[in-house]
């Protein structure tokens, strides 16, 4: 049987998509690994964390919201691991963070108290631009790590969906000189991870061009809007996949898969 281990942050672990099973790292049962196990017969383990950057998938213990640590994610890749799916970087360019700082400024009353001081932290585009700079070659070295624990395994970078909507819309509350800002952040977020995959020879799942038309309040939104769950426990999260947007990678994913088996 196949076995295969994912990787990556929040928008590989599913936050807010029942059945949460694993409230600290805010990993769902019908995340887009979950699914693509189900569909193809794959033995999964999945250790997706919600607010992993690439220092916790490699090197060292992840701190959790809710307390205590996971440990590196890479240390579940070994000789026998046939596949390793990889959704991770958000973070390391705070993207995600950038959206919330964001939309704080448009809607401070519509942030959870708790929040309010965290989010009210002012960005900082040159040291979010940085980091995206930085970003092809750490991406690049988390495939080398996952080749060298696993030389015969297929890596398969799947990109973030398409959060930020062209057009303003109440789903998404930010000015639109930040939501140019978010929009950009974003799109760089997915050329670096395009070009991680050129450099190393993984493979990619672009989700974020297939996702352009449903982003946050389109038609079909694949990505949850302005709202907060209960974050510590796994609930909902502004700015993330809903369980359609899941649905969606998942598809993109085996297409990917099976396309190449049939050949």
């Amino acid at each position: 049987m196949t076995r295969y281990v994912a990787l990556g942050s929040s928008f590989a672990a599913g936050p807010g998509i029942d059945p949460i099973l694993h409230p600290g790292c805010a990993r769902s049962g019908r995340n887009y690994a979950h699914l693509v196990a189900e569909r193809l017969g794959y033995d999964l383990v999945d250790v997706t964390s919600g607010g992993a950057t690439i220092d916790d998938v490699l090197t060292r213990p992840q701190a959790l919201l809710a307390g205590g640590t996971v440990p590196p994610q890479v240390d579940a890749v070994g000789p026998d691991t046939d596949l390793v799916t990889v959704t991770v970087g958000g973070n390391d360019v705070e993207y995600l963070l950038t959206l919330l700082r964001c939309s704080f400024r448009a809607d401070p009353e519509g942030t959870p108290l708790p929040a309010r001081a965290f989010f009210g932290t002012p960005v900082d585009p040159a040291a979010v631009s940085a980091a995206l700079a930085a970003l092809p070659d750490r991406l690049a070295r988390l495939v080398g790590e996952v080749r060298r624990r696993a030389p015969r395994s297929r890596v398969v970078l799947v990109d973030y969906l398409t959060v930020v909507p062209e057009q303003p819309t109440p789903d998404f509350p930010m000015s639109g000189e930040h939501r140019r800002l978010c929009a950009d952040v974003g799109r760089r977020l997915e050329a670096a991870t395009a070009a991680a995959a050129r450099h190393t020879g993984a493979e990619l799942v672009a989700a974020s061009a297939v996702s352009r038309d449903h982003a946050v309040g389109s038609r079909e939104p694949w990505v949850t809007g302005w709202v907060f769950g209960d974050l510590l426990g796994g609930g909902v999260a502004p700015y993330h996949p809903n369980a359609a947007g899941m649905r969606a990678v998942a598809d993109l994913v085996v297409e990917q898969l099976s396309a190449d088996r049939a050949h």
